[in-house]
């Protein structure tokens, strides 16, 4: 059935005559499309054609897997590495892939998928090529078509075949464009399964069944495109009716995307859209045609990247080796504000005992109150079942008593970001938990120090949550001088345990998210500054991918805040070495607080207005008071801001605060809102494409650039230059 004796599909026939074939990969712990599941799926279509009316023939066609899931999806590993050379080649082996599912669906027998676990891409695709789904209905279930979150579209017939099963602009809008995983009971709701088991041993029967039931009806072994008379639902885009819908779609694109440039969902538009219009095989080749495209071009390489990140950062790549697994059953938090109350309804979800503490018990009972909102919120979003809310609020017990905190594992300090504060909180807790986990939740001040106000400061460590901690998925795990690996060890297993995925940095001024997220806050003012019109600012980060806008963004942060950070950096410098030059920015931001008065969203006036029942809007004095004088191109603008936050990214690493392009790329995409497309800060770097050349010697180029127009803050650091001139990249 394949080359060597190594098969990825086995081929199983019964006595009634229902062949199975078992999805299993040898030589991989998931199912993949690969070349040895291309051949092995070839041989066996084959096969089932020349058996389907020799001997005792073939009554029906089974498609299952052996392993925990049905099938993965596309090698993303090898897609990421094609590039235009390969163009060629990816287009054969797509056509050929999408050949043998077309040659199994009109194989004139009924084919049924038992779907054991999550079908997701290639392996929902291969669903969508038989007669009947059976699912089942276990929450690791997961049916969908993701591709577009990977800078990819549906390529193994998933486009043609979901628009004309549900139509185009439901197949478009309820499943396409959103890349949504469906639940089992979800994807029956909308047509993508035909029917729930709820027990694995359910599946085969159900699908025997199904087989037995319809061998001998001819409707049943052709999909409803194959059948005389078959009609797209909705209709096509001549038809009148859907034609005057159409537009929306790619306006609603823009709007979603704030007009970034993302590839894939355009490109599966037109795919979908132009599909939609002729025959079927034609429809599957067009689709080809749109997915070779997307995977040699460099976008899709990135957001793969980001994906296969955040995957080894989530499998453990970031911790040390050798340290015994950490699991704690009761923690502490110190600080029933905002961020502590976040913090322990995070942890009484993760199923763990939460003892709240603040400086009386009223407060503390405060915070219980804010994380009992929390709750409530997700149970009104549809994300939490309402009976659990008591369930998991059962676990926060509150306490003005520091005390209560013994026999805590793990105790998190939330107080206000003061240092002589948190070190007198650590010192109480130490007392009464001398052998607990000690971390501090803090965005800025410096860890070493803190530290050195317990006794043990090697088993402390900072946990920087972000905020609102119940959406926020990033935690950036801080090291002191003196924590120690297992402390860290500890501390990443802690984070896991709470849902979050933690990225591991040294100690240092701002960390890295924060040291990185503030040179795109002070380049937005700096640009505003130059005279240029601040709706342009905003506009060239929404343009670029960014999520919001930098302005906005600073008033969020608060304009007091920024300037106290910057002074505290300053303070911070070593006597014997010269402080760090102001950035243009911080005059722009000096001058809205000492001159004009608006410091930002809380004090109800930056560089936004705020009134009251209204939704915000630029304040019309930034153009009274900083002109419009200049006029940028917008492309350079967004190259500005991508480019200040990649350069200091590589400062970041030239200083020891990170080591791993991962946890950076990771980083920047969960924590500070680093376009998507790019696929994190250093794959920006690594995979740059413009005028200047492509990759790493490209940007350097590029930022040199900008530094004879913009300013020294440009130039590259001498880290990021030594790895262009021995040809290396970033650590991984």
């Amino acid at each position: 059935m394949s080359s060597g004796t190594q098969s990825a599909v086995r081929y199983d026939r019964d006595a009634d005559g229902i062949v199975v074939l078992t999805l299993d990969d040898p030589t991989a712990e998931v199912n993949l499309v690969n070349d040895l599941y291309r051949e092995s799926m070839g041989a066996a279509v084959a096969r089932l054609e020349r058996e389907r009316d020799d001997g005792p023939g073939v009554t029906g066609v089974v498609v299952t897997s052996a392993k925990r899931t049905f099938f993965a999806g596309a090698d993303l590993r090898s897609l990421s590495r094609a590039g235009p050379e390969d163009a060629t080649r990816v287009f054969a082996e797509m056509e050929e892939i999408k050949a043998q599912l077309r040659r199994l669906e009109r194989l004139g027998r009924p084919v049924v998928a038992a779907l054991n676990g999550a079908a997701l891409g290639a392996g929902l695709e291969i669903a969508l090529a038989c007669h009947h789904r059976v699912a089942l209905d276990a929450p690791r279930t997961e049916l969908g078509l993701p591709e577009v979150t990977l800078g990819l579209l549906p390529g193994g017939g998933g486009v043609t075949r979901v628009v004309r099963m549900l139509g185009l602009y439901a197949g478009l809008v309820d499943v396409l464009l959103t890349g949504t995983r469906f639940t089992p009971g979800a994807a029956r709701e909308l047509g993508l399964v035909d029917e729930l088991v709820d027990a694995a041993e359910d599946l085969l029967p159900a699908a025997r069944a199904w087989i037995l039931g319809h061998r001998d009806n001819q409707h049943a072994a052709a999909q409803p495109w194959d059948r005389p008379g078959y009609v797209m639902p909705g209709g096509t885009p001549a038809d009148p009716g859907l034609a005057a819908v159409l537009p929306a779609l790619p306006a609603n694109l823009r709007k979603q995307t704030h007009g970034a440039p993302y590839p894939a969902p355009r490109a599966l538009l037109s795919a979908a859209v132009e599909g939609a219009s002729v025959d079927f095989d034609t429809a599957c080749r067009i689709e080809s045609r749109y997915l070779t495209r997307l995977v040699v071009g460099q976008t899709s390489t990135n957001m793969i990247q980001a994906f296969l990140d955040l995957q080894a950062v989530r499998s453990g790549a970031l911790r040390p080796p050798g340290v015994s697994p950490f699991r704690a059953s009761r923690i502490g938090v110190v600080g029933a504000g905002v961020m502590g109350a976040g913090i322990a309804g995070a942890a009484a979800r993760a199923g763990i005992e939460v003892v709240l503490q603040d400086v009386d018990a009223e407060s503390a009972e405060r915070g219980r109150a804010r994380a009992a909102a929390t709750l409530a919120d997700r149970v009104s979003r549809g994300r939490l079942a309402p009976e659990r809310q008591d369930e998991i609020l059962a676990r926060i017990t509150t306490t003005g008593d520091p005390a209560d905190l013994s026999g805590c594992e793990a105790v998190i300090e939330a107080v206000f970001e003061d240092q002589a504060l948190k070190a007198d909180v650590h010192r109480r807790v130490e007392d009464v938990a001398p052998r607990a986990l000690l971390a501090t939740n803090t965005s800025a001040l410096p860890i070493s120090e803190l530290a050195a106000a317990v006794r043990r400061p090697e088993h402390f460590i900072g946990l920087h949550f972000f905020s609102p901690v119940d959406r926020m998925p990033l935690v950036e795990v801080v090291k002191g001088a003196k924590t120690s690996p297992e402390t860290l060890a500890e501390a990443l297993d802690l984070v896991q345990q709470l849902r979050k995925t933690a990225i591991v940095v040294t100690d240092g001024r701002g960390f890295f998210t924060s040291r990185v997220y503030g040179t795109l806050l002070l380049e937005a003012a700096a640009v505003l500054g130059e005279g240029v019109d601040p709706q342009s600012v905003e506009r060239a980060a929404t343009t670029a991918g960014f999520p919001a806008p930098p302005l906005a963004m600073l008033d969020e942060v608060s304009l007091t805040l920024a300037r106290s950070i910057r002074r505290a950096a300053t303070a911070a410098v070593e006597p014997d070495r010269d402080p760090p030059p102001d950035e243009p920015g911080t005059a722009v931001i000096d001058r809205m607080l000492d001159e004009l008065g608006r410091a930002g969203r809380a004090a109800g006036a930056g560089f936004y207005d705020y009134p009251a029942g209204a939704g915000k809007r630029l304040w019309p004095g930034l153009r009274e008071h900083f002109g419009r004088r200049a006029t940028l191109p917008l492309p350079d603008i967004s190259e500005r801001y991508l480019f200040r936050m990649a350069l200091e990214t590589a400062g970041c690493f030239e200083d020891g605060v990170i080591g791993s392009a991962a946890a950076a790329n990771v980083g920047s995409l969960l924590g500070i809102g680093f376009p998507r497309l790019y696929g994190g800060v250093v794959q920006y770097m690594q995979g740059y494409e413009g005028r200047t050349g492509r990759g790493l010697r490209g940007f350097v180029a590029r930022a040199d650039e900008l530094a004879a127009a913009y300013g020294d803050r440009f130039r590259p650091p001498r880290f990021l230059r030594e790895l262009v001139e021995q040809d290396r990249r970033f650590p991984h």
